[in-house]
Formats: structure tokens, sequence, C-alpha cells
């Protein structure tokens, strides 16, 4: 009979990379693994729902010791604004001493890790073995997270001539440069010490990325599949939210979201919610107050509200997007292109429009718009800035019936989520990926 391992999971401390940790750990456990799962004291409140085996995944709280920078009571990254995260990544640094007691008591077989470059020295001292698990797209670490890289510029070999940034991407560029130094060593540190480096994604959408970061660690990649959570058949959409949108007809909705990391300039949040009222069409847009404002409502455009009654809702709250983009009513998905989001956009039946910010939206944007050709982009001047012009016209050039782009983006949507709704490809892949770390556990001339 297989022999059980225990894994332990230390997730960089934000919300974006946990969530994807505890799915995968949901995986393990319901083929009877032990996890035991290092997390922030505060956040364990708010994933323990998403904790499906709570007899198999242990969570191991952890006391953020306080670092001069990052506000008291601040554990995720969540709790600050990005300009503080290097105080944050210095606070994970210092749970050092928690992560190797818990090892040395617990005795893993493997740690799952992504932020915490230092945690394959922890694991070789303890013949632990160490899996670098990766939440974000190949193909942002293999253009910018390879030795030798620069922030950019694709490196020698790179598997694309579409998939790189352009000259109105300064403004991604500009905010990631702020701190890729330091995310460029812990990376690049940890893909280089791991004893496997495993990523989230399939091969139908990002084989060659995930065969180039192979070639230059010379290490095996592994991949789990985008591990979307099963949706919970207990929770069915709002009904505010079900009500509205059963009130238009099939595919008719625009539904509009950019992630929580994404907070607008005030100019910038009208534009958008102006660009959305010049398609003519039923719009939901759920973003995050802009910048200065309390609520979305103190910054709407001045006679939006009576323009848009009845036909539009503009809310600054969280919603259930997955449901949404599931309703039949809603047809188009504008979207900044996150990587959770990214995979929603390609299992739904929605027309793709893409608006990214951050740079590894720049590169999943155009992964979907160029290579894969299932959406399209919003265009922006050289200084980042969009106009609602181009906004209404991205969203008009997918919806048109009669549109040569619309017709063809959806074509190669409807190939691309076939395949991926395949029976047996997605959880093909995480049969594979506990197979494959059943092997790692097994094999003592690693390590």
């Amino acid at each position: 009979m297989e022999q059980k391992f225990h894994a332990f999971m230390f997730p960089w401390f934000a919300f974006g990379h946990m969530t994807p940790f505890l799915h995968l750990a949901n995986k393990l456990a319901e083929k009877g693994h032990r996890v035991t799962f290092l997390l922030p004291k505060k956040a364990q409140k708010q994933l323990e729902h998403l904790n499906l085996f709570p007899h198999s995944i242990f969570f191991h709280p952890l006391t953020i010791p306080p670092v001069d920078g990052l506000p008291a009571g601040a554990e995720t990254a969540s709790d600050i604004p990005t300009s503080l995260v290097k105080f944050l990544s210095a606070a994970m640094d210092l749970t050092r001493d928690q992560l190797e007691a818990a090892v040395g008591a617990l005795r893993p077989d493997l740690i799952l890790f992504d932020i915490a470059h230092w945690v394959p020295e922890i694991a070789k001292e303890y013949r632990v073995k160490s899996v670098m698990y990766n939440v974000i797209s190949a193909n942002s670490i293999a253009h910018d997270l390879v030795p030798g890289g620069e922030l950019g510029v694709p490196p020698p070999g790179y598997p694309s001539s579409t998939v790189v940034y352009r000259a109105h991407d300064a403004h991604a560029l500009l905010s990631f440069s702020v701190y890729y130094k330091r995310f460029y060593h812990r990376v690049t540190t940890g893909l280089t010490n791991c004893d496997i480096i495993s990523i989230r994604t399939c091969g139908e959408i990002e084989g060659k990325f995930c065969d180039y970061i192979e070639r230059q660690y010379q290490r095996k990649v592994l991949l789990t599949g985008p591990l979307l959570p099963e949706q919970e058949k207990s929770k069915p959409l709002e009904d505010q939210w079900s009500h509205w949108l059963s009130g238009f007809g099939p595919g008719s909705v625009v539904y509009c979201a950019l992630g929580s990391q994404i907070t607008l300039e005030k100019d910038q949040f009208q534009e958008l919610c102006l660009g959305i009222e010049l398609t003519g069409l039923p719009f939901l847009v759920a973003v995050t107050p802009p910048k200065g404002a309390k609520t979305v409502q103190e910054a709407l455009p001045e006679g939006f509200e009576e323009r848009v009654k009845g036909r539009g809702v503009v809310w600054g709250e969280w919603v259930q997007q997955p449901l949404i983009l599931a309703h039949p009513s809603v047809g188009c998905f504008v979207s900044h292109c996150g990587f959770g989001s990214m995979w929603e956009s390609l299992m739904s039946d929605c027309q793709i429009v893409l608006l990214p910010y951050l740079n590894d939206q720049v590169l999943n944007t155009r992964l979907m718009t160029e290579e894969l050709e299932v959406s399209v982009e919003v265009e922006r001047e050289e200084t980042g800035w969009f106009t609602k012009e181009s906004l209404s016209g991205a969203i008009r050039s997918v919806m048109d019936k009669d549109s040569e782009i619309g017709n063809l983006v959806r074509r190669n949507h409807v190939k691309l989520k076939e395949i991926l709704v395949s029976p047996g490809l997605l959880t093909g892949y995480t049969d594979k990926f506990v197979e494959a770390l059943q092997d790692l556990v097994n094999d003592t001339n690693l390590g």
C-alpha cells in the first residue's frame, strides 16, 4: 500500500497565495495525506471555511513579529498598501525560528513554499524535501524571474515574441520596479535551491513557458492545473444579484472587476464608469472605491446614477465572481487579468476584455490576446491612460454580433474551454502532481 505523507505549507502572507495553497491542501487531504498549514493567526478565521478536510489539514498559527515600518496588527498583504510589502516580507523572515521549531517537532516529509526563499535551507537540515509552489503564471516567471534577467526585457531564449511588454506598459513596470530586486532575489533563490518547482497552471495554456523554466533552472517543473475551487453547491448567487441580472437578456450584461489590489485614481475610475456607460449595455462594475474616496458612490461622475438607473450598478464591495460569470445574462467580462481571474474568464462563456495594471497582468493579457486570441485588450496611450472611448470600443468590438474580432475570439475561447473542461483533464493534473510528491518523498537519493 502506498505510504501517506505529511506536508507543510508555508505560503506568502497574502490571500491570493494562501487561498490556492489551501485548495491544493484539500486535494492532498482528499487522497489521504496530512497537511500542516502555517499562516498568520488572524488569517486563520478568514480561511477556515475553505478547509474541506479539518481532520487532515491542521492550521498552525504563526505570531507575526513587530517590524519597524509595519503597522501594528498588520499580518497579511491585505492589511497594508503595496508600498509596505517589504516590511511584511521582513516580518515573514522573522518567523523562520517558528517554522524551524515546527519542522523539528512535527517532522514533515516535505514543505511547499513560495516567497520564503530560505525554506530549502531548513528542509535540507532536517532531511525534508522542498517544493516551490508558484501561484503566479509561468509566463511571468519565464519573462521576469530567470537568472540573469532584466526587468522588462525578454531573457535569452524566451519562447514568445508576443507575450512581452510594450511602450505603454511603463506604468506597470514602474510600480513593479520598486520592489523587483528584492522579489527577484527571493524567487530566483527559491527556484534554484528547492528540490522541485511546481506551478499552478497547465500545459495546454502555458506549456512552452514551463519547459523554458525547466531548462533555465535545470529542475523538474510539475503542474497542478489551475486548481479552481469547486463551486460551493450550498452557496447560490446572492438574491440581489440573481434577481437583478435575471432582468436582462441572455449574454447582454457587461461585468467589470479589477481585483482587490487595484485602486484607481478618481479620474480613471470615472473614465471607467463613463466608458462602460457609453456601450449602452446593462452593466455591473465591482471595484474598490478610488483613491481618496470612502465609497464608490461619492466618486461617480456627475449625473451618472440618474442616466444609468435601471441598467447599471457600480458596487464597491466583494461579489461572488465565479457565480456572476456563470449567470446566463452576463456576456462580457472586463478584467485586469490577474492569474485567478484569467482562469475564471477562460472557464466562463463570456467574451473577455482586458485592462491590466500590474506587470504579471500585462503578460497574462498578451498571452490571452496575442497568443491564444481569446480576448481583446483595451488600447492605452503612452502614459498608460485609457479613455472612455477606447474602453467602450473594446467592449463593443466583442459584443457586436457582426464583429469579426468578436467572432474570432468567441470561437477560440469556445475551443479552449472545451479542452479545459474535457473529462479528467484538470483532475489528471492534480493526480499526477500528488503521485510525483509521493515519489519525491520515497526517493532517498534526493536532498
